[in-house]
């Protein structure tokens, strides 16, 4: 499962780091708790828009900016998500081939054969 709040901690965290600075500087000018704002960018606690917004000021960033970036690092981990499942679902593709085709409507009939009938005779003994 995709965390929304994981991938908006990575990409503060990756804007602090391009910056060189450290979660200390950066919690000072926010005014949040340098634990706080530590457990934000690991994904462990929901960043409020107020949060938010003083940290993309303290980061010197425009919050479209992080929504973008977070918003792109989304988009791709459901894109490689989709391709786990699709991947994990490939050995069933070949059954899936054989399925015969269901009408579409009531107009077409599928037509079932019956199996051929045995070639020998069997004799049936009741007891």
């Amino acid at each position: 499962m995709i965390l929304l709040r994981r991938l908006l901690g990575d990409v503060l965290r990756r804007q602090r780091q391009r910056q060189g600075r450290t979660l200390r500087e950066v919690s000072s000018s926010a005014r949040v708790s340098l634990g706080y704002l530590s457990e934000v960018e690991r994904g462990q606690k929901e960043a409020s828009s107020e949060l938010l917004s003083a940290i993309c000021d303290a980061l010197d960033v425009p919050m479209s900016e992080v929504m973008r970036e977070v918003s792109d690092d989304l988009a791709l981990a459901e894109l490689a998500e989709s391709a786990a499942v699709e991947s994990a679902a490939a050995p069933m593709r070949p059954l899936l081939g054989a399925v015969p085709s269901v009408p579409s409507g009531p107009d077409e009939r599928v037509t079932i054969k019956a199996p051929k009938a045995p070639t020998e005779a069997v004799d049936v003994v009741a007891a």
